[in-house]
């Protein structure tokens, strides 16, 4: 069965090529809902012009469609709320030296 953590471990491996740390950890990642076999992802990036972005939310959509019991993905890109650094888990703070 698809779970939320279970979307959110997979999404783990998508890293951002800029900052070097997966996307779930650098707060990227708003909002998960699964409905049976459909999976709507919310999510942002560090900014509008992110070079990165298309590569990012490709690769959200590509792991969380390969895994079982996955039919169908969304994602959907936000800009509310904005995206900052304290969203970050502290183990991604650390690893970048923001205290």
């Amino acid at each position: 069965m698809v779970t939320e953590e279970s979307v959110l471990e997979s999404i783990r491996q998508i890293i951002d090529p800029e900052i070097g740390i997966n996307i779930v950890d650098m707060g990227l990642i708003y909002e998960v809902d699964i409905n049976d076999t459909t999976v709507d992802i919310k999510m942002t990036l560090t900014s509008p012009g992110c070079p990165a972005g298309g590569q990012i939310i490709n690769g959200t959509q590509l792991v969380t469609q390969k895994m079982d019991g996955v039919e169908e993905v969304n994602v959907s890109v936000v800009w509310t709320p904005r995206w900052t650094p304290e969203m970050m888990s502290e183990e991604a703070k650390d690893e970048l030296g923001i205290f």
